[in-house]
């Protein structure tokens, strides 16, 4: 079993007097990939800024790699940690190229400027935008891109610091079915590589949850309705329960998850 790399012990945050998270005991190792599931306004989001060092809590520890919350340089810290995001992707320039996209992550900057890159960052660069499929899109500027090559481009560049910890919020958001099943099957290859950093994605559906993935934490108004190993905690019961509505689940022989309501 792999060392600790996040450690919440009853965290809250509330915002304008609305709780957002509360009570919140989670324990993520380096061995494991997580999905956090639940209905908007569950509180996936937020919870994965915690754990981003983007959000304090309002009460309770928060230790991330290591480091507590609050008693270190979150600038010293952020870069260990890889994010994707709906929010990163409105703040990437346009006219960005996509080959100078995933480099600026060494610096964790967007937008290229005069800083250099030696030839090791280049051929990772490269490599990173191979694997997630985009090597026919390294010359291109980010706003030509579809949504499905953005969000791939997106993980790559995520990817780019070798991060210790893996951060995807809702990465299949917005994609047509191709573009879903072929993104959520290079996530799968991604979670089964033991080079792999931690990983832990944010969805609303069970479809787009990785074969792979080995824990779930479901979240519902703020609160943990069930955490732990997948096989165990993904039932109808928890499931129905996290979403507010009576579900089927099954799983397929490829062990991805289908649910669909009673």
């Amino acid at each position: 079993m792999g060392g600790q790399v996040l450690q919440l012990q009853d965290v809250a945050v509330r915002r304008d007097g609305a709780a957002l998270l509360r009570g919140i005991d989670w324990s993520v190792r380096e061995d494991e990939r997580w999905v956090v599931i639940g209905p908007n306004g569950a509180g996936k989001t937020t919870l994965l800024q915690v754990a981003a060092s983007l959000l304090f809590p309002s009460e309770g520890s928060v230790e991330i790699l290591g480091e507590r919350l609050g008693q270190t340089d979150v600038f010293d810290l952020r870069p260990r940690i890889g994010l994707a995001s709906a929010a990163l992707s409105e703040r990437i320039p346009p006219d960005e190229k996509v080959i100078d996209l995933v480099l600026t992550a060494s610096y964790a900057i967007l937008g290229r400027w005069t800083e250099e890159y030696d030839s090791h960052d280049v051929t990772r660069a490269v490599e990173l935008i191979d694997q997630l499929g985009c090597a026919h899109l390294i010359r291109r500027r980010f706003g030509t891109l579809s949504e499905g090559e953005r969000k791939r481009v997106q993980i790559a560049r995520a990817l780019m610091p070798d991060p210790e910890l893996l951060l995807l919020d809702e990465p299949a958001a917005g994609l047509d079915v191709a573009g879903r099943e072929d993104l959520v099957r290079r996530l799968g290859a991604l979670a089964r590589d033991p080079k792999s950093p931690t990983m832990v994605l944010v969805t609303h559906h069970v479809e787009e949850i990785p074969a792979g993935f080995t824990h779930v934490l479901l979240l519902r108004h703020g609160s943990v309705v069930d955490q732990g190993p997948i096989d165990s905690v993904m039932t109808p019961e928890n499931l129905s329960a996290t979403f507010g509505v009576p579900l089927h689940l099954d799983r397929g022989q490829e062990g991805r998850w289908y649910a669909r309501p009673l």
